[in-house]
């Protein structure tokens, strides 16, 4: 359902619609794969495909790099590594992308991830391999926000849901068969080519979508350049092209800062104090400053919107990772059995984001996002009972099916949501601002279950039970004031 609003006084609280950058309505015919769209949704999908592959596979080779490295000790960092360049580089990708339009940063995205891999496929010891997760998260950052712009920009409202529908299609075939091709190569081939592999596939998304891409920055330019000629009166300046070196700077320390809280979470001693409160001095004022003012205490519009992507991440993954270990050491699963049960969950989360992509959706995003959060607060409850012994371990692939298909319905809703309360000029802001929140929400809550871990027990089902029934509390409060995405 499109909403016209006739006059908008700041983006941060009412939807705005019939933008500039929206194709004009002759183009608004047919869906993502018709003739005007087809080759772009095939590229940015492509794109996602690929991110979607590296995730799965890399994870499954990781031991074996950290291992044939003797590089154990710094395991965690090739994952912390990867998500604090990933951070600069969000933000760095939303001020790229409002002040020049997402074609370079998409492009250097792109390029840099690739350039990442090949680093951590040709390391020689586990600190290159580190420096080359980081130089893949800088690619990924620039690459997942630069994306969000392009829906934005190149799609009609109408067609956004399912743009995010096929997102989420995009990770289903890389959860399932990632991990066996990557055991496989790893086996067969070597650790090193799990990586190296990858780049081969960055072609193709490249073809399809530059030239499209090159034609929406063109239009773009020549509607600007004819809407100031035709501007009788004065009107305010354009933004200038310089990046904002404030927010950078911001983003700098938000990334340091969360680096160090995840290395004093490696120490795990009295000495963990000083990096932490380091980190903790640099994330909030930087985090506050961010994400979009309200955020925090769920002000009405975009500031909740923001809000929930940061706790539905949070809630689902933290659970998530505990959950492969909890049937290893509690009810004796091998690994494989482990890993599989979660496997549902990421078919039900293609199929939720096709639900909130059907033309009914779009009238009831609060009731689907309330919905979802309400899915995945079953689902991890309903996990927690794989403790007992007399339940069955495989009700955990019951209930994360309806985790999953929860968080279909709310992750595409809220990034269609975005979008819709952003003016064309801070879509970039705005999609840097929902990723950060997602990534802030994953790393804040699996410190958050660590803690609870090591508190409660590792050697009993306390510390799982303890992780779950949090999880489930923090799922249910997103339910709570998912209300305050609706403006008033």
């Amino acid at each position: 359902m499109t909403l016209t609003i006739p006059s908008v006084t700041t983006h941060t609280h009412r939807p705005v619609h019939d933008r500039e950058t929206d194709p004009p309505p002759p183009a608004d015919l047919g869906g993502v794969m018709s003739g005007r769209y087809r080759a772009l949704t095939l590229g940015i999908v492509s794109c996602v495909l690929l991110v979607a592959f590296e995730a799965t596979a890399v994870n499954t080779a990781m031991p074996v790099a950290a291992r044939d490295l003797n590089g154990l000790g710094l395991y965690a960092f090739a994952f912390s590594g990867y998500f604090t360049a990933s951070l600069l580089a969000m933000v760095v990708s939303g001020e790229w992308s409002d002040k020049r339009g997402p074609l370079g940063p998409l492009s250097a995205g792109i390029t840099t991830f690739g350039v990442g891999l090949l680093i951590a496929g040709t390391a020689q010891n586990m600190w290159t391999f580190v420096g080359g997760r980081a130089v893949q998260g800088l690619g990924g950052g620039l690459l997942i926000v630069a994306l969000y712009v392009v829906v934005g920009r190149a799609y009609p409202e109408r067609l956004r849901p399912s743009v995010f529908a096929a997102f989420s299609s995009a990770w289903v075939l890389p959860s399932i068969i990632g991990p066996v091709i990557s055991g496989t190569v790893t086996q067969q081939l070597g650790w090193r080519w799990v990586f190296l592999s990858i780049p081969v596939l960055i072609a193709l998304p490249v073809a399809l979508m530059l030239p499209e891409l090159r034609r929406l920055q063109a239009v773009a330019a020549a509607t600007t350049t004819t809407h100031a000629a035709a501007t009788p009166t004065p009107t305010p300046a354009p933004r200038g092209w310089a990046l904002d070196r404030r927010r950078i700077l911001l983003a700098l320390a938000l990334a340091v800062g969360a680096g160090l809280l995840q290395y004093a979470g490696q120490l795990l001693d009295v000495y963990a104090l000083i990096p932490a409160a380091a980190g903790l001095a640099l994330l909030v004022p930087a985090v506050t400053r961010l994400l979009p003012r309200g955020t925090f205490r769920a002000a009405r519009g975009l500031p909740t919107v923001i809000l929930l992507r940061g706790i539905a991440a949070g809630a689902f993954f933290a659970a998530e990772a505990f959950i492969p270990l909890m049937l290893v050491t509690q009810r004796g699963l091998s690994p494989t059995l482990a890993g599989l049960s979660l496997t549902s969950g990421g078919v039900s989360w293609a199929l939720g984001s096709w639900i909130q992509g059907r033309p009914w959706a779009g009238r009831h995003r609060s009731l689907l996002i309330r919905t979802g959060f309400l899915m995945c607060a079953f689902a991890i409850a309903g996990a927690g009972l794989a403790l007992v012994p007399a339940v069955p371990a495989y009700v955990v692939a019951v209930v994360w099916t309806v985790g999953g298909l929860g968080m279909g319905l709310t992750i595409a809703s809220v990034g269609v949501l975005m979008l819709a309360f952003s003016e064309a000029d801070d879509t970039g802001e705005n999609s840097a601002s929902l990723q950060v929140s997602d990534a802030l929400g994953n790393v804040l809550m699996a410190g958050l279950a660590g803690v609870l871990f090591s508190v409660v027990g590792t050697g009993t089902g306390g510390g799982f039970a303890a992780i779950f029934a949090t999880m489930t509390g923090v799922a249910l409060l997103g339910a709570a004031v998912c209300g305050r995405t609706r403006v008033r």
